[in-house]
């Protein structure tokens, strides 16, 4: 008994995993995965992600070579010889890969579509044993083996093996009392510039930004949980910063509620796949 479950989780540790962005909900997935011990992860981004909650998004990596969240490093590489070797040094490897072309290099057993863009950008049910998309845009047993539902709530986290996620709401999730309130988007498009830092404290009408000379205040008061990387271009209306109410600083550099629920719900979709 002792010696198969010795090699059951020796397997399992052994398993290559895709997953499809290095955002803040991929970064999430990829933290309870790595905490599992399932250690062979690639994270495929594109050359210029755009991450808001960037204190926790391994997509940094591509900007700076190395993120670490939680305590868990990820490095950039790209080539199958650096991901072997991330690997080998207990990191995750990010690839700017976004046609995921990784996947013909390196077999992988499980692929993970946390885009997180409503729709299904090309992820198919063949790419590896186990295809889980998160969230709206896909259906179990059509686009993927399981649907991971992502709208904050009553079944958030819940994996679905027949049927759709809900559709998006279009209204960001709550927290201290406010919704669309404390999301700050760009009033118009063109380079996005800031002095403001992660973690600092903001007053409401205080100045979070500018575009274009175009200045972004703060609409309540909070912490700066999310800001997007100055210099970035940005189109109008995109999500350029996030204000926490709750004025809780050590928040902005751990993972959410939400990405932890997530990566809970993938474990339990992989282990439920291959722990027999």
């Amino acid at each position: 008994m002792v010696t198969g479950h010795l090699m059951t989780t020796r397997s399992l540790n052994q398993l290559n995993i895709l997953i499809k962005s290095a955002g803040e909900m991929a970064t999430g997935i990829a933290c309870r995965l790595y905490r599992s011990k399932f250690r062979r992860i690639v994270l495929a981004e594109t050359d210029h992600p755009l991450a808001v909650r960037r204190a926790v998004s391994f997509c940094e990596a591509v900007h700076d070579r190395q993120a670490i969240v939680e305590g868990i490093t990820a490095l950039r590489t790209s080539t199958t010889e650096e991901i072997e070797s991330a690997w080998q040094q207990q990191a995750v490897a990010v690839i700017v890969d976004p046609d995921w072309q990784i996947s013909s290099q390196i077999h992988f057993d499980v692929i993970i579509d946390a885009i997180l863009a409503k729709k299904n950008l090309g992820t198919n049910l063949n790419e590896a044993q186990l295809v889980i998309g998160m969230g709206p845009g896909f259906t179990a047993g059509v686009d993927g083996h399981r649907v991971i539902e992502t709208n904050r709530g009553h079944d958030v986290g819940r994996v679905i093996e027949a049927g759709t996620a809900e559709a998006n709401t279009g209204i960001p999730g709550e927290i201290g009392g406010y919704t669309s309130q404390r999301v700050l988007r760009a009033p118009c498009g063109g380079r996005f510039e800031s002095e403001r830092r992660i973690g600092e404290s903001i007053t409401s009408g205080e100045v979070f930004g500018s575009i274009e000379g175009e200045v972004v205040s703060a609409t309540i008061d909070g912490v700066i949980r999310g800001l997007i990387r100055p210099g970035s271009t940005v189109p109008k209306g995109m999500k350029i910063g996030d204000v926490d109410p709750r004025g809780i600083s050590s928040y902005c550099f751990t993972i959410s509620d939400k990405a932890r629920s997530l990566g809970g719900a993938v474990l339990e979709a992989v282990l439920a796949e291959f722990n027999t």
